[in-house]
């Protein structure tokens, strides 16, 4: 089965993710930046698909892409600055899924927390004030720091299980 791993990745975390996906697949299995994905991924039985969530979904790059899919598997996997378990990480992978052609659903799903981008913290204390759940606070700026010791080696440990787990399946 020819399988591919295609990442768009911000600061790092995602590409982490994406090498750690591809060491769980068959031998040669490439990872690659969105930015360098073959011209025609036709040729491939499965495409593991990773992105960064920008606002509660796939960045700009990744949802340009996943309408095109139309492979016989495709997965998803992401990194996010949130805590990976909350509502907020499901729906923002269901959310990816939706833009996936109609009939076509995920073989399988994984998220891990990252860091985030220390423009976008910055940003995000310029635009919300003090007080609003994207303002600067205390916690805030501990959830901030917890995330940027992600992904660690359990998720990259997870990530690279998650590949395998996903290949017996459709296998």
């Amino acid at each position: 089965m020819r399988t591919i791993v295609v990442y768009s990745s911000l600061t790092g975390n995602t590409k982490k993710v994406g090498e750690a996906i591809a060491s769980g697949l068959p031998a040669g299995t490439e990872a690659v930046s969105i930015k360098d994905v073959p011209a025609d991924l036709a040729d491939y039985d499965c495409v593991f698909v990773g992105f960064w969530v920008d606002r509660g979904t796939a960045d700009k790059a990744t949802a340009d892409l996943l309408p095109k899919l139309r492979n016989k598997h495709v997965a998803l996997f992401a990194t996010l600055g949130a805590n990976p378990k909350s509502p907020h990480a499901a729906e923002s992978l269901d959310k990816a899924a939706e833009l996936l052609p109609e009939g076509k659903t995920p073989v399988g799903k994984f998220i891990c927390q990252g860091a985030v981008d220390p423009k976008v913290i910055e940003m995000m204390y310029k635009q919300f004030p003090k007080g609003h759940v994207h303002g600067q606070s205390p916690e805030r700026d501990a959830l901030h720091a917890q995330a940027a010791t992600h992904p660690d080696e359990a998720d990259l440990a997870a990530a690279k299980k998650f590949a395998e787990e996903t290949m017996a399946k459709i296998s």
